[in-house]
């Protein structure tokens, strides 16, 4: 058997390290996009893949998990003219690879500017209570103004939502003065009910206690306990049912006299 020459030696080292120098090897959350002579021809992985060497084959390796990005804080202008600071988060992943690539230069700046652009614009559209009061609907709204453009990146928006809305300092002493006259008006109103009520209750008892004289003394002897048991110096004067009735009666009594006596009326 004839040796193999030492330049046949280098040679084949040379043509197998050209051929390992194409294996690329992608993670469980990445895909590798590639690229033959800058045409798009597939994509590859996740696990070992080989492309072409000596730059005919190109790979462009794309994470595709969820990507959080916190916006940074905005002032904007609502639709009520009240300036506010805003802090977002951004939830997003992609969903085409090779669309994230062909489609758009440097996906995620493009992403992070669109959804600043889309926040200032919504806040822009909403009255200040809105804002502080249905944040699920403008996140839902926020979320929605950039899904279609990015659907056409390969991209998919999970959530957008705002993290903090920040106030000016005259805003919110407003805010609190507005809060605590509603606060002071319920308890007037609940207060107005709570008499409203007891004078009903009265109103009954005292009906219920005309039509029993018996119950009146009950209260009466119930009052006199409760005025020995705070203050034994007090002095009470005793006065019978019996003349108020007959006090009542002979008011009547008289009345008849004189719708009777067409004398006493001229």
């Amino acid at each position: 058997m004839q040796a193999l020459a030492p330049q046949d030696i280098i040679a084949a080292i040379v043509v197998v390290a050209v051929l390992l120098s194409g294996l690329r090897i992608a993670q469980e959350y990445q895909r590798g996009v590639v690229f033959r002579l800058g045409r798009y021809v597939g994509l590859r992985g996740p696990g070992l893949y080989w492309i072409i060497p000596l730059g005919i084959d190109r790979a462009v390796t794309i994470d595709i998990r969820t990507q959080t990005v916190s916006a940074e804080q905005q002032e904007t202008i609502t639709r009520d003219s009240v300036t506010v600071k805003l802090n977002a988060v951004l939830w997003y992943r992609i969903t085409d690879a090779a669309k994230s690539v062909i489609a758009v230069a440097d996906m995620p700046a493009a992403v992070y500017q669109l959804a600043l652009t889309s926040l200032r614009n919504s806040i822009g559209q909403h009255d200040l209570d809105e804002v502080l009061q249905e944040r699920d609907k403008i996140n839902g709204l926020l979320r929605q103004n950039i899904a279609g453009a990015t659907g056409a990146w390969g991209v998919e928006i999970e959530r957008f939502e705002m993290k903090d809305v920040e106030l000016p300092e005259a805003m919110q002493e407003v805010m609190a003065m507005q809060a605590q006259a509603i606060r002071e008006k319920r308890a007037r109103i609940i207060k107005a009910d709570a008499e409203l009520e007891a004078s009903r209750k009265l109103a009954d008892a005292a009906q219920q206690m005309a039509n029993n004289p018996v119950a009146v003394e009950l209260r009466r002897m119930q009052m006199l306990t409760e005025v020995g048991a705070e203050n034994n110096s007090t002095t009470v004067l005793m006065i019978p049912s019996d003349f108020v009735s007959l006090a009542k009666s002979l008011d009547e009594y008289l009345r008849e006299r004189r719708s009777a006596d067409p004398s006493s009326q001229a």
